[in-house]
């Protein structure tokens, strides 16, 4: 069923929301989404390596110093942090950190470079949603990588918690899907602080069919085996993420073949196809109700132990203790960032910080 006509968001909170949303509704909300998208990453990028200026931002924009949380054995300085999507190819991590995300996870990568969907594909859609059909436009894992591994290099890099969500080729058949994660695994694992199997994306074609329990298992277990094998020396955590059209029977099989291969836990949720709005997967406030249901259940499924990562609909600070609340043990957004610009995550890490967000 189409989720109810798209909620408003919550109104901008402080003066940095207040001019980016004056910013947004004179310039940016003018330009086609995505070219928006680059001219924004580009100044990100740019701006971080402006001398003086990068270390000036970043201590005003970073997570409160109380606000770390070790889980999975990664050592994170925030609880909130940046949905794949947004840094497709490892290019903004220390931009991105600048501006407060605690985490960035990069991606969706996958084996071979691809250009995606044709355009236009990407949509701002009313109340604070997205929608869209990029279809795992990268570079491929070879190329991000090796930029991965420089910036590993730097003292920046080195410090920055980076997770990857990997993806198969478009072009590769279903019975093939497991040697794509595998390969993506090998090439990325030494270089991530954790690894997203994500099969829940609506814009490659069949890809969902994937979270079926009998095809989802080698795709885990090639992924599994590879990321051991390239990082021998350090456990690399290993989650998947779902969409939240699954049903709860969907969700609860997927949590007990987690718990039974020994991963780490869940991303939920994805983007939704449940609207009338046109093709692609729709992100923003819809998918809050959906999304703490799908959290909650997770953690009711897998005990007190997984790393359960809640995403979706997170536009306000309320939105994520929420997800605290229902059980996530880290929150990200991707789609509030667009609407919000800078300082919306310094004030998501320190409401999460906060005595009411443990």
């Amino acid at each position: 069923m189409p989720p109810s006509p798209p909620e408003r968001p919550p109104a901008p909170q402080g003066l940095d929301e207040r001019l980016y949303g004056a910013l947004f509704r004179l310039v940016l909300r003018r330009l086609d989404p995505e070219l928006a998208h680059r001219l924004a990453f580009a100044a990100l990028r740019g701006a971080a390596r402006v001398p003086g200026v990068s270390p000036a931002v970043r201590r005003a924009l970073a997570p409160p110093p109380d606000a770390g949380v070790e889980v999975a054995g990664v050592r994170f300085p925030g609880r909130f942090g940046l949905a794949a999507g947004f840094d497709k190819e490892g290019r903004g991590v220390p931009g991105l950190g600048v501006l407060g995300f605690a985490f960035v996870e990069v991606g969706t990568v996958t084996p071979r470079a691809q250009p995606g969907n044709e355009r236009p594909r990407l949509w701002r859609e009313p109340g604070g949603h997205l929608r869209n059909r990029m279809g795992f436009n990268n570079d491929g894992a070879p190329a991000v990588a090796a930029r991965l591994a420089a910036l590993r290099a730097t003292p920046l890099g080195r410090a920055a918690v980076v997770g990857v969500n990997v993806g198969k080729s478009r072009t590769t058949p279903h019975d093939r899907a497991a040697g794509d994660y595998a390969e993506c695994a090998r090439l990325l694992a030494p270089h991530a602080d954790y690894l997203v199997v994500n099969v829940s994306s609506p814009n490659t074609p069949g890809l969902r069919d994937l979270q079926a329990v009998d095809a989802l298992r080698p795709v885990l277990v090639a992924a599994r085996d590879a990321a051991r094998a390239a990082a021998p020396a350090r456990r690399v955590p290993l989650l998947v993420k779902i969409a939240p059209d699954l049903s709860d029977a969907d969700v609860d099989a997927v949590a007990d073949l987690v718990a039974e291969l020994g991963l780490d836990g869940v991303v939920a949720v994805n983007t939704t196809v449940a609207h009338d709005l046109g093709p692609g997967g729709l992100s923003g406030p819809a998918l809050r109700a959906r999304g703490l249901a799908v959290v909650a259940r997770l953690r009711r499924r897998l005990g007190p132990h997984a790393l359960v990562v809640g995403v979706g609909g997170v536009s306000a600070p309320a939105d994520a203790l929420a997800y605290r609340r229902a059980g996530a043990d880290l929150v990200q957004g991707y789609t509030g960032f667009v609407y919000r610009g800078p300082g919306w995550a310094r004030r998501l890490n320190r409401a999460l910080a906060s005595p009411s967000g443990h």
